[in-house]
């Protein structure tokens, strides 16, 4: 059983691995990267501050940046020194047939993917949190957007995805469970809406989709 799920993840890798072209080489290479997200971060920070206010807000920023500590960790400090299974870029047996964008390879180990686990944590934590259908929607999007480029590009298998991802989806409620615990009712109940141009729950989604239109049209200018 075991060596037929490993025969199909790498099957799985090597095919979406396999769809290929400059445009999406570069676009994946941005949706991979931390520092591109920044403002995707801050509107989200925003949203919190905006919604809950600074008192609140600040506590539920502390258990966000727990969760990513936390999913984090156990990806690459816990399964990662474990498991030490080679990203599949690394693997000396099968790198030959992976499709590597402008060198990169990442890591030696690839289970489980922090990428995964970070964006999956940050957005159920999210979803959770704001408790909004068009929100909640579009961060999952975005968190399997990101999970998503790391196999395009060949550093982790499908496998390493889902087990990042699941990880990081317990952190979250794990961490919203001792938010919910230990602070008062009012914090983490469906939230109104407060008035605001650029930091309502809204905007998570509107200028999140609006950073990936922008990463889009920066590839076909760099590209042209």
């Amino acid at each position: 059983m075991l060596d037929w799920l490993l025969s199909l993840d790498k099957e799985l890798l090597l095919f979406f691995n396999g769809q290929h072209n400059p445009f999406w080489d570069t676009f994946m290479m941005l949706t991979s990267g931390k520092v591109i997200w920044f403002v995707f971060y801050f509107v989200i920070v925003a949203a919190v501050i905006n919604t809950f206010g600074w008192r609140k807000g600040a506590l539920i920023i502390l258990s966000i940046l727990l969760v990513i500590v936390l999913s984090d960790q156990i990806a690459s400090g816990v399964f990662k020194p474990i498991f030490k299974r080679f990203r599949p870029s690394r693997d000396p047996s099968f790198s030959h047939l992976v499709h590597i964008v402008k060198g990169y390879t990442g890591g030696k180990y690839g289970f489980a993917s922090s990428h995964a686990s970070n964006s999956f944590g940050l957005a159920v934590f999210v979803s959770l949190l704001f408790k909004n259908r068009v929100t909640s929607v579009f961060v999952i999007f975005w968190a399997v957007l990101v999970s998503y480029s790391r196999i395009y590009l060949g550093v982790h298998y499908p496998g390493d995805i889902i087990v990042g991802a699941l990880i990081g989806t317990l952190s979250a409620y794990f961490v919203y469970s001792l938010l919910q615990k230990y602070s008062k009712p009012s914090l983490i109940c469906k939230p109104k809406q407060r008035t605001h141009p650029i930091a309502g729950i809204h905007q998570i989604a509107l200028l999140g989709s609006l950073q990936i239109i922008v990463m889009l049209l920066s590839v076909f200018y760099i590209l042209k």
